[in-house]
């Protein structure tokens, strides 16, 4: 569904990366590695149309991204570093307003439900300002559950800041969302339960992609 032709990225005189090429079908995992500073979120930022590459294209179904960029942005759900949370608003508003500017407007109902299971369910109607960094984290991931008809998810760094119980959690989204045929890119330090459901990995230290 996603096909990457020799992406080209440079900051000032200093190239992050260059010449990054690989294809993602559906159910696809891709893990993007590399040391701070390596281009992942700059990586993340183009394929999902918010940023430009030096060289190189994005399609989407055959497309380029620009060409569809509507239509991309409805089948797509980016999640930053930054949670991009209104501070004055409850987790609640923020995850239903969230929804409807994505063109998938979910239910109170539904969003309470998705809160819930990250174990925001005491707090749900609190200012986000009010909140715990682990807190706002899983406030943000919560979206992810109400984005299952979206057919790619990317996802920077999205176990940072997690307890135990919330990584799991995320875990069992992905992969369920993996075996319903979604394709997911994502970042992370840290070890994940969903290693195994790896199939290509792209280190940019290494400026190599292989298959898992």
């Amino acid at each position: 569904m996603l096909e990457v032709i020799n992406l080209t990225s440079a900051r000032g005189e200093r190239t992050l990366f260059r010449n990054v090429s690989f294809k993602l079908d559906a159910s696809g995992l891709l893990h993007v590695a590399g040391t701070n500073g390596s281009g992942k979120t700059s990586l993340l930022r183009i394929l999902c149309g918010l940023g430009a590459a030096d060289a190189g294209e994005v399609r989407w179904r055959g497309e380029p991204i620009h060409s569809v960029r509507e239509a991309y942005w409805r089948e797509g759900v980016y999640l930053g570093h930054a949670n991009a949370l209104k501070d004055d608003l409850s987790a609640i508003e923020n995850l239903l307003m969230a929804c409807t500017l994505a063109g998938r407007p979910a239910s109170d109902g539904d969003a309470r439900e998705a809160l819930h299971a990250f174990g925001l369910a005491a707090c749900s109607h609190l200012p986000v300002r009010a909140l715990s960094q682990g807190q706002k984290r899983r406030s943000a991931l919560a979206r992810l559950a109400l984005s299952t008809q979206a057919r790619l998810w990317i996802l920077d760094e999205p176990f940072s800041a997690l307890d135990v119980a919330a990584v799991a959690h995320l875990e069992k989204l992905i992969v369920a969302y993996l075996d319903g045929g979604g394709s997911v890119i994502f970042t992370t330090h840290q070890d994940a339960a969903i290693s195994a459901r790896i199939t290509q990995r792209i280190d940019l230290d290494k400026a190599s992609v292989a298959a898992c």
